[in-house]
């Protein structure tokens, strides 16, 4: 791949324009009322609520409650259906990846293991034909994330509806992502074992110095020291300064102590992402106020002598272990199931509604954002509209779908196709 800042320009250049753009055109600014009315309402941060009206005004939430003012609206009757707020999906590759088997369509990551300067957004392709088949689910939002080894960039949260890069954008605080090293298996032949191990610690020792590096930047960078400007350390100065987070990758209880380890004397504010054994290391995760994403609710167990349901209970271990978390689905295409691996989570420990909290106010917070992820006064106007519970793959069925107040076109290319073969 080239520089993720030019990627826009490889991939227009080297993929057909039409495995690039889908046609639904973004809906334009909210510019009359919208009342939902006599809908159950899944608030978030109030339970449920049912037979409640919602008044959607300028792309926010101005009031909830019961028979409120319709002057001026547009009435949309709901009733005997649930209202929602709009999930957000963590750790994914969303408008990064068209089709995965096809090199020149994937602008997910980059050469080199020292790279916190790249932007993931700016490879970000708000046309993808992926993102019409996403937020059918009930996704609106995605965390656009840059993957490869060691420092790999930044990521950004986007909007699924949108013309440009800069239309999609939602402002958080600086996200930087660190993959931690893994050794795998170790081979049984002593030579190739002494090999990999030494492999595993000189990548350790690549971050180590790559983090001493940044820091002593930071130093220089107070003192009005810096006699040139490094754009890699330049751009982790926000993390220094406790205006960033840092997103380690890990999962194993060796990989996350490692790294709790090394990152506490600079005092960043951690997330894992992965977090498959985060709930075993509880103690030292909640002592600096570490957040997890979980992301492998859907996956088989790490290890082989692992209860076959392990992966669908750490949801629920997480939240015994009062460690805060969200749950996040590592993929493009496949993040719409993110709902269906809340429903998981939900079956095997989790109640409903935190298992909603958990894809909504939950993922809100943990990128540092108090207006979304909830249906209540003040926060943005992300709403979805099912006839059934959304996290139930048998009955969910999102009939309509409202980002900042705008009600979003759901056509999609699996239905366009679906349509055209019912007329062969």
């Amino acid at each position: 791949m080239r520089h993720l800042t030019q990627i826009m320009a490889v991939g227009l250049g080297l993929v057909s324009s039409s495995l690039l753009a889908h046609d639904m055109v973004p809906a334009k600014p909210q510019s009359q009322a919208i009342v939902i009315s006599n809908a159950r309402v899944h608030t978030v941060t109030d339970g449920v609520l049912a037979n409640t009206d919602i008044r959607l005004e300028a792309g926010k939430i101005v009031a909830v409650g019961t028979k409120l003012n319709a002057e001026n609206a547009l009435v949309i009757d709901a009733t005997g259906k649930h209202l929602y707020p709009g999930l957000i999906a963590l750790d994914t590759s969303i408008g990064l990846v068209e089709v995965e088997m096809m090199r020149p369509s994937n602008d997910s990551y980059e050469v080199g293991q020292s790279n916190p300067q790249l932007l993931a957004v700016s490879a970000f392709n708000p046309d993808s034909e992926i993102i019409p088949t996403v937020r059918v689910n009930g996704i609106t939002h995605a965390q656009v994330v840059p993957q490869g080894k060691a420092l790999t960039g930044q990521s950004a949260l986007v909007s699924l509806d949108s013309w440009t890069i800069e239309d999609a954008l939602v402002a958080t605080p600086k996200q930087f992502h660190l993959y931690w090293p893994t050794m795998g298996r170790l081979s049984h032949d002593d030579e190739k074992r002494k090999q990999q191990v030494e492999q595993y610690n000189q990548q350790r020792e690549a971050i180590k110095t790559a983090l001493q590096d940044g820091y002593r930047y930071y130093l220089a960078a107070n003192a009005n020291k810096i006699n040139k400007i490094d754009n890699r350390w330049q751009a982790m100065l926000p993390l220094y300064q406790g205006q960033g987070q840092l997103f380690v990758h890990a999962d194993s209880s060796e990989q996350i102590e490692q790294a709790v380890a090394m990152i506490t004397p600079y005092q960043f504010k951690l997330v894992i992402v992965g977090g498959y054994d985060a709930w075993r290391v509880a103690e030292q995760l909640n002592e600096i106020g570490a957040s997890v994403i979980y992301n492998h609710t859907l996956s088989l167990p790490m290890r082989k002598d692992e209860p076959t349901e392990m992966s669908f209970k750490v949801p629920k271990l997480l939240k015994q272990a009062g460690i805060p978390f969200a749950l996040g689905f590592s993929s493009d295409w496949n993040a719409r199931n993110l709902p269906f691996a809340a429903g998981q989570a939900a079956a095997y420990g989790l109640s409903q509604d935190e298992a909603l909290k958990s894809i909504t106010l939950d993922a809100a917070k943990i990128l540092g954002i108090d207006d979304m992820g909830a249906i209540a006064v003040g926060y943005k106007a992300n709403i979805l509209l099912s006839s059934g519970d959304m996290l139930d793959p048998l009955s969910s069925k999102i009939e309509a779908v409202f980002i900042d107040g705008r009600q979003i076109d759901l056509n999609n290319r699996q239905q366009q196709l679906y349509q055209k073969y019912l007329k062969r």
